[in-house]
C-alpha cells in the first residue's frame, strides 16, 4: 500500500483526507475510501475513527464554515494533497448535522445584511485595486516616459490583478519598487511585442525562448527610457 504524504502539522484540531490513490480502512477493510482518517499511520474509514455521524460540508461559504464549528461539539477539517503545489490544501470539513442545521438557520437570519457589506467590501477593494493601478502606471511612465500612457495603464491592470498572483501583488509590488515595475513592464513587452509566444507554442524551450527575443526586448524598453514624454497616450 503506498504511504500518502506526511499531513500538515500546521492544520489545527482534527485532520481527514481526501486521498488521490484507491485506500481500504485498515480495521474493517472497507475501499476505496473516498475520505480516511490517518491513526498510527495507517488509514481508517470515518466510521471506524468514530466519524461516520459527521456530514460534509465543501469550502467555499466562508461565513457558514465558521458558524457550523461553532454549532458543532466535534468537527475535522478535510484536506487533499495538491502534488503540483506540494502541499495539503482544505477542502471542507465535517461537522454534525444539527450543528450545520443551526448554522445555516443562523445564515439565512442575516443573509441580508451580510450580503450589503460583501457589497460594501468588494466596492472599497476595487476603489484601493484602482488607486493602486493608477500609481502602478504612473510609476511606469516615470520609469519609461516614452511607454504609451495607455499601453502603461494596460500594463499595470494586468499586473496588479488582486489574487492572480502577478508581481503587482508581491509586497515588492505593492510597494511599487524599481524591480517589480520593471519585472511587469519587461513581461508585457515579451509577449506583446516579440515573437516569444509564437516560439512557445513552436516548441521552444522557454529559457531559450526568451534568449532568442531578448534583444527586441531590450530595444523596446530602450526606447520607452529615452524618449520623450508623449503629450497624448
Amino acid at each position: 500500500m503506498a504511504a500518502l504524504p506526511a499531513t500538515p502539522r500546521s492544520q489545527p484540531g482534527l485532520l481527514a483526507v481526501q486521498p488521490q490513490r484507491r485506500k481500504r480502512c485498515a480495521a474493517c477493510r472497507r475501499g476505496p475510501l473516498p475520505l480516511l482518517v490517518l491513526e498510527d499511520g495507517v488509514p481508517r474509514c470515518p466510521d471506524c475513527a468514530d466519524l461516520g455521524h459527521l456530514v460534509f460540508l465543501p469550502r467555499g461559504d466562508t461565513a457558514l464554515t465558521r458558524r457550523a464549528r461553532e454549532e458543532s461539539g466535534l468537527s475535522v477539517v478535510v484536506v487533499r494533497f495538491n502534488r503540483r503545489k506540494g502541499r495539503y490544501e482544505r477542502q471542507g470539513v465535517l461537522v454534525e448535522a444539527t450543528g450545520l442545521a443551526r448554522a445555516e438557520r443562523r445564515c439565512l437570519a442575516d443573509a441580508e445584511v451580510r450580503r450589503r457589506r460583501r457589497t460594501r467590501d468588494a466596492r472599497r477593494r476595487a476603489e484601493q485595486d484602482a488607486r493602486f493601478a493608477e500609481a502602478f502606471a504612473a510609476e511606469i511612465r516615470r520609469l519609461f516616459p516614452g511607454c504609451p500612457a495607455g499601453r502603461a495603464r494596460e500594463i499595470a491592470a494586468h499586473a496588479s490583478v488582486r489574487g492572480s498572483g502577478r508581481v503587482g501583488r508581491s509586497a515588492a509590488g505593492r510597494a511599487l519598487s524599481e524591480g517589480a515595475v520593471v519585472s511587469a513592464v519587461v513581461a508585457s513587452v515579451r509577449h506583446v511585442d516579440t515573437p516569444y509566444d509564437r516560439l512557445l507554442m513552436n516548441g521552444v524551450p522557454r529559457l531559450e525562448a526568451r534568449r532568442r527575443i531578448a534583444a527586441a526586448v531590450e530595444t523596446v524598453l530602450r526606447g520607452w527610457r529615452e524618449a520623450e514624454i508623449e503629450s497624448a497616450g
